[in-house]
């Protein structure tokens, strides 16, 4: 299992059209992979389970995956977390 952690830095915070995208890229992907969000667990791989959380600017979620492919999954959503501006590790 791999985990790390991220803190918001868009002004948006995690709005539906990066959720959309953070779901998008990791949905093809058969490890399980989750976001933790106060104290809140919901299924990466779920758009309202993502848009439920309602993670604003400067606050920190971990995102953990398990399986297989957790490595190239882990890896797809750095980088879409860095290039869409979203957060920092």
């Amino acid at each position: 299992m791999i985990e790390k952690t991220y803190t918001i830095i868009s002004d948006e915070g995690l709005h539906a059209r990066p959720a959309s995208k953070l779901v998008g890229a990791v949905s093809p992907f058969s490890a399980d992979v989750k976001m933790l969000y106060k104290e809140r667990e919901v299924n990466l791989k779920s758009i309202m389970g993502v848009m439920s959380l309602g993670v604003s600017k400067g606050h920190t979620i971990k995102i953990t995956a398990d399986g297989s492919d957790e490595e190239s999954l882990m890896a797809k959503v750095e980088e879409l977390i860095v290039a869409e501006g979203l957060g920092k590790a």
